[in-house]
């Protein structure tokens, strides 16, 4: 996929990535570009997929103690559509990707307590069709939960 993004796009995702909720006219005015450029070319990033604005929740804050990751093996490997299409549909996993190595899948999931946690991967996961193996790192203490600053000026 081509990078079809320029500096001026840049610059407004920098803006939008250290406070999401900054408004257009704030955003022109550091730009010092007209608040139609910055309209435009967010609704662009939006449709493209290039972004989405959301609310990013502090777990801990709204109840949710518990972080693992659950490094999954599929067998047989046509199955990994189907255990990757179950996963994204739980409404606990917050981070899901294919992986290479002794496993397939990574997903991290957040829950309210170790008892949900348990139940979430002995009920749930593990009975999904093609699971042959988990292996489950349990965060003790998460001490920064963030996007990252992609420091995405060129």
């Amino acid at each position: 996929m081509e990078n079809k993004l320029d500096e001026l796009d840049y610059l407004i995702l920098k803006e939008l990535q250290k406070d999401g909720r900054a408004s257009f006219t704030e955003i022109a005015d550091k730009l010092k570009v007209s608040i139609s450029n910055v309209r435009t070319r967010v609704t662009k990033l939006i449709e493209e997929k290039t972004i989405q604005i959301v609310g990013r929740i502090n777990p801990q804050n709204v109840g949710f103690n518990a972080y693992a990751n659950i490094a999954v093996s599929v067998r047989p490997a046509n199955l990994i559509p189907n255990v990757i299409e179950n996963l994204m549909n739980m409404p606990e996993v917050s981070f899901l990707a294919n992986t290479a190595g002794e496993f397939d899948i990574e997903v991290d999931i957040m829950s309210k307590n170790n008892e949900q946690l348990h139940q979430l991967v002995n009920q749930k996961i593990a009975k999904i069709e093609g699971v042959f193996q988990t292996k489950t790192t349990l965060y003790m203490k998460v001490h920064k939960y963030a996007q990252p600053d992609l420091d995405l000026v060129k």
